[in-house]
């Protein structure tokens, strides 16, 4: 698992969900994000270890998410 976001991060994803969009940049890395609101709505975890994954731990093992507690 990856460090965990930056304050920048994720007040950027605060404001990216507010506005109803499905991604931000992240101000570090520059990185396109997807928000947990568009990994939500695919219905199911992918199992790539998403920043922001909304779904239960069990469910990431099962999708085989690496490092998924």
């Amino acid at each position: 698992m990856g460090a965990p976001p930056s304050p920048a991060a994720l007040r950027a994803h605060e404001l990216a969900q507010a506005m109803g969009r499905p991604t931000y940049i992240d101000p570090v890395s520059g990185y396109t994000v997807l928000t947990a609101n568009t990994l939500a709505a695919r219905g199911a975890c992918c199992g790539n270890g998403c920043r922001h994954c909304p779904y239960p731990p069990e469910e990431q093992r099962r999708a085989g998410r690496p490092g998924a507690r």
